[in-house]
């Protein structure tokens, strides 16, 4: 399951981190968020090697100024703590699956 993380946390575990990490910039009132939500607990499931993150942009928006986050959700996926693609929307299993399988090495 994809927890929520404030900003120390990020800096930890997405920016100085080693790895893919898929990271949900969401807010609580938000109809696709919520949507979205079973679909990345269920990747947290399927892809064990990646770490699956969210931060809502209402508690952190520095956070999400710092990215650009002009609407929600938004995905942004990042290997060895730089951002390699961001993706606006919900997006259905097999499409996410697919896109981290491109940076998982």
């Amino acid at each position: 399951m994809a927890r929520v993380i404030n900003t120390q946390e990020f800096n930890e575990e997405v920016l100085n981190g080693k790895g893919v990490v898929l990271v949900d910039f969401f807010a609580t009132w938000c109809g696709p968020c919520k949507a979205l939500s079973p679909i990345l607990d269920e990747l947290a499931e399927k892809v064990k090697d990646v770490k699956i993150v969210k931060v809502d942009i209402d508690a952190d928006s520095d956070l999400a100024s710092e990215y650009r986050v002009m609407s929600v959700p938004t995905l942004k996926i990042f290997k060895d703590g730089e951002v390699k693609e961001s993706l606006v929307g919900g997006r259905p299993l097999e499409e996410l699956e697919a896109k981290l399988a491109e940076y998982q090495s």
